[in-house]
């Protein structure tokens, strides 16, 4: 019998016996990765590349580490498969699931957290690639060309992804999809990504700012906004949430303060000025599409017709990481 038939086969017997069917992989997996320490390649006006890799498989760890003016918002891009324009590029603090460039540490779990002085972050999304992947830097305005700069970059070859227990296609890609600084009007419903074709949303990322700052609980009221999911082309929404914080696990607009864990969070929040930050994953709470996906947010909501609170006018900042196939 040929090779591929006995692994073919070997699959099929482990998959339908309930054994890890994952274990015929072991043999083809390779870890590979970099790092750079107190490096200087960082500038304004162009991106420096900090590793490059061919092959298939996925990231599955990138820190990141330096203390600077505008360090937050360090631009990082992940280039899969020779794209042209990357499919991830990111702000720092942003894509640790951080708004306002808060510097609030330590905190963290398995997935992604800050947990020293400066901006030292780290995430371990599977971010795939089927035949290379190349990640990059590149300065925000206002910072002075080539601080000194730290990085971990690593991955390993055939390593599948995997979401809410399931193997998501060869072809998956992980994509991220922002809005950035968007004018919410009061009760404007809002697209955080609009994505044709199958896969699956696993996070997403909020930063708002109210421009209302009166001292009473309505200025706030822009989170009593629901979370909707538009599945497969579907008019009718399917509710994501009963509001705004509770989409990411809060209550009362968080009034017990911040928190994190492996499934939500919240990385910023003051009250005073209407600011609020938060994230949440969907790896064990799977949300699945075949043929489209809008996710959306409102600025305030109604019940039964009326409008709870007052809701102002609200500035979004938003990123959705969705896997495409």
């Amino acid at each position: 019998m040929k090779k591929t038939a006995v692994v073919l086969f070997t699959f099929a017997f482990l998959s339908h016996s309930g054994l890890d069917a994952q274990a015929v992989l072991v043999p083809q997996l390779k870890t590979f990765g970099t790092m750079g320490k107190e490096l200087k390649p960082l500038s304004v006006e162009k991106e420096a590349e900090l590793f490059k890799y061919a092959g298939k498989g996925c990231l599955t760890h990138m820190w990141f580490g330096g203390d600077f003016k505008e360090s937050a918002y360090t631009r990082i891009r992940v280039y899969v498969d020779g794209e042209a324009v990357a499919a991830i590029d990111m702000e720092l603090s942003m894509g640790t699931g951080i708004g306002f460039g808060d510097a609030a540490a330590p905190w963290g779990s398995e997935k992604m957290g800050r947990t020293g002085a400066g901006d030292n972050v780290y995430n371990t999304y599977r971010i795939p690639f089927g035949s290379s992947v190349r990640v990059t830097g590149q300065l925000a305005k206002g910072a002075a060309d080539h601080p000194a700069f730290w990085w971990i970059i690593r991955g390993t070859e055939n390593l599948p992804v995997q979401l809410g227990g399931v193997t998501l296609p060869e072809t998956a890609r992980l994509k991220l999809h922002k809005l950035e600084n968007h004018t919410a009007q009061p009760l404007e419903e809002f697209a955080l990504c609009d994505v044709k074709g199958a896969g699956a949303l696993y996070q997403v990322t909020v930063a708002a700012k109210g421009s209302a700052h009166t001292g009473d609980w309505k200025d706030l009221s822009y989170m009593e906004g629901c979370m909707r999911a538009y599945l497969n082309g579907a008019s009718e929404p399917t509710m994501l949430s009963s509001g705004f914080e509770d989409y990411f696990l809060g209550t009362y607009y968080f009034n017990k303060g911040r928190y994190a864990n492996a499934l939500a969070g919240v990385t910023h929040l003051d009250a005073k000025a209407g600011e609020v930050s938060a994230y949440r994953f969907h790896d064990v709470d799977p949300i699945f599409f075949q043929t489209g996906f809008k996710l959306t947010a409102r600025n305030g909501d109604q019940v039964n017709g009326k409008t709870i609170g007052n809701p102002p006018v609200t500035t979004y900042t938003t990123y959705a990481w969705v896997y495409e196939w």
